[in-house]
């Protein structure tokens, strides 16, 4: 992930001031379909959950959540249990929808100082495998996940390329308010 900026670090990050995306994405009849989600999806798991299972489709559904442009996480609820992954463990520590995806996950928050962040590697946390069903192997989507170099947007359309919803993918971020 790129560096993080110190005037988005605060003790708690307000909703409003969030940037970033929340795009589902449906892969149903061998076509990919990517629509937005609301603002809500990026600060509450449950919100995201929500709408990604009222969207009924009978393919692969999944969730990108590009939160605040630091971190991102990937969604996917499924009959036995939500998937998720979660590119930086270390956002639980200013963001509650990270804080929550740990809490899912059973993990515990880290404890890091805040103001000792900027010097902590981020490490992911949750299922790499969550798109491998799609065509996206662990191994790969762990080499996106850790390249630091990226910010979260540029991991997420790395993602979209390597499963061919990338034009889909671009068009949605195109029509939303930036």
């Amino acid at each position: 992930m790129a560096q993080r900026s110190s005037t988005n670090r605060a003790p708690s990050i307000q909703d409003d001031d969030l940037e970033g995306f929340a795009v589902a994405v449906v892969r149903e009849d061998g076509k990919w379909r990517c629509t937005p989600m609301t603002q809500g999806a990026l600060t509450n798991l449950e919100v995201a959950e929500t709408e990604l299972r009222e969207l009924r489709s009978s393919g692969a559904v999944f969730g990108l959540l590009d939160v605040d442009d630091e971190f991102f996480v990937v969604v996917r609820p499924a009959p036995s249990g939500t998937r998720l992954l979660l590119s930086d463990a270390t956002a639980a520590i200013d963001y509650d929808i990270a804080e929550d995806v740990l809490e899912a996950l059973n993990i515990e928050i880290p404890d890091i100082d805040p103001d000792e962040l900027d010097d902590v590697e981020p490490w992911e946390e949750g299922d790499l495998g969550v798109l491998s069903d799609l065509g996206l192997p662990d191994p790969v989507l762990a080499v996106i996940v850790a390249d630091t170099a990226l910010y979260p947007d540029e991991q997420l359309g790395m993602i979209a390329g390597r499963l061919g919803f990338a034009n889909e993918l671009s068009a949605v971020l195109d029509k939303l308010p930036r």
